[in-house]
């Protein structure tokens, strides 16, 4: 009796003592653990704000908004807050109508833009690709130090990222990615700060920093905007600069260097480009890399201001209109003055009101084929009367031709008397012998206007006519 009494008390025991938490627990009568130090920043570091609620990012201040790459160990903010450092090499990509960019965290460099609305061939549906691909190749938008040690910290380090976006349309057309590089080694903080617009090919650009002696240069890449180094006679391949108001296209045979007020600097082929338009920048840098390959970049001299570097990026189509509506004098690069190994005021001139006429035709055909076979109509139209006038001399130089003849004969030993009775040859019959060339010299600008423009301009390019004629 004993024993049983004994084991009706152990299991009530035992109940009790595994039950009374238990019950607590469930009523929400126990009190909660005080969370550990590790525990209470594991959640600060890893916060995730969803996507177009957070705070535009700007160079004054720079809340995290949205963390996407790898974590470790925090470090100081600029602002005195503390912040991942990376852990892993990770890829952003931003993408609009225009194009779709990729942005690697290691070096903060684009990898990668490629333009929707371009297409490499008519037969190859293979988006347009601006950015040089290799290992070899500085990728665009990298900080270059005067200091070796710098620029490698700079170029293979690790960046966080932040963005406060997920994607870019009509209700978020602006978003901003910032990118931070913490290195305790060197006492190095770099932010970079990329904002992007959803119907522009630019994009701002911002960067700061602390403990960044010397010059420093943004980089434009090697061949970044160059997709085709065409050997043709028309139009610059390569770089092209625009410092103290004059413009220059640069062909070094392997570095230079132009100092002055910069306004910017451009990597081109025939229909695509990259310009780097900085804000108060010192000199512009182009070095010959290879053959067929540039690499360029705007320098910023040194400053204890603290300020930020700004700068804008425009990687896209040698657009006319985009261009021009930049008005820092870019549409330049689109040469229509092209003639005899140069470029001519006068053949520019003609050229700008010939492309107007030419694309508001194609307004009203949509077929850049008819608009072409329209226009051409037109200029022989509007060119009849200086051609009756060649054709009218023509004919009257062949009429007098037996008498020219016969004069040259009679006095070919007397080189006066010839030119004399010449002379007077065509004054009696009412004769200019350049009449016939004349009229023709004044319609060679209009037509090497019109070659100019059918052969630089970005419209034509892959413009289908009918039939097997797809790409003019």
């Amino acid at each position: 009796m004993m024993e049983k009494r004994v084991i009706v008390f152990l299991v009530l025991s035992l109940a009790i003592i595994f039950g009374y938490d238990y019950a607590l627990k469930e009523m929400g009568w126990l009190p909660q653990p005080t969370p550990s130090s590790e525990s209470s920043v594991a959640p600060e570091t890893a916060q995730v704000t969803a996507p177009n609620e957070g705070t535009p990012t700007s160079v004054a201040a720079n809340p995290v908004i949205a963390q996407v790459s790898g974590q470790g160990q925090a470090s100081s903010h600029l602002d005195g807050q503390t912040s991942p450092v990376a852990a892993t090499e990770e890829v952003v990509t931003v993408e609009t109508d225009l194009y779709r960019a990729k942005i690697s965290t290691r070096g903060a460099v684009l990898t990668s833009w490629e333009l929707k609305r371009y297409q490499q061939t008519a037969t190859d549906s293979a988006l347009v690709q601006l950015v040089r691909q290799g290992s070899k190749f500085t990728g665009p938008l990298a900080i270059l130090a005067t200091d070796a040690g710098l620029t490698k910290a700079l170029g293979d380090g690790l960046y966080t990222v932040t963005r406060d976006f997920s994607t870019l349309d009509s209700t978020h057309p602006t978003g901003h990615i910032t990118f931070q590089l913490f290195d305790d080694a060197k006492n190095l903080v770099v932010e970079k700060i990329l904002t992007f617009h959803v119907d522009s090919y630019l994009v701002d650009i911002a960067i700061r920093g602390t403990d960044l002696p010397g010059d420093l240069t943004v980089g434009l890449g090697t061949n970044f905007g160059i997709v085709e180094w065409g050997d043709g006679l028309i139009g610059q391949i390569g770089a092209a600069s625009f410092v103290d108001g004059k413009s220059d296209k640069d062909a070094p045979e392997s570095e230079s260097e132009r100092k002055g007020s910069v306004q910017w600097l451009a990597l081109q082929d025939k229909y695509f480009l990259s310009v780097l338009i900085p804000t108060q920048a010192s000199s512009t840098l182009v070095k010959k890399e290879g053959d067929k390959l540039l690499s360029g970049g705007v320098r910023f001299a040194a400053s204890s201001s603290g300020s930020p570097l700004k700068l804008q990026l425009y990687a896209g189509p040698k657009e006319y209109d985009t261009l021009r509506a930049m008005q820092i004098g870019i549409e330049d690069t689109i040469d229509f003055g092209w003639f005899v190994f140069g470029s001519w005021g006068v053949v520019k001139a003609v050229a700008k009101p010939i492309f107007y006429v030419l694309r508001f035709i194609n307004d009203y055909t949509h077929n850049y084929g008819v608009t072409i076979i329209l226009l051409t109509m037109m200029l022989k139209v509007l060119f009849v009367p200086l051609q009756y006038k060649s054709y009218k001399s023509m004919k009257q130089m062949q009429v007098i031709q037996p008498k020219v003849l016969a004069i040259q004969e009679k006095f070919k030993e007397d080189r006066d008397r010839l030119n004399k009775e010449l002379i007077k040859l065509y004054r009696d019959h009412k004769v200019n012998p350049v009449g016939g060339c004349l009229p023709m010299v004044l319609q060679m600008p209009v037509f090497v206007a019109l070659f100019n423009i059918l052969y630089m301009t970005i419209d034509l390019r892959q413009a289908p006519f009918m039939a097997w004629i797809t790409d003019l």
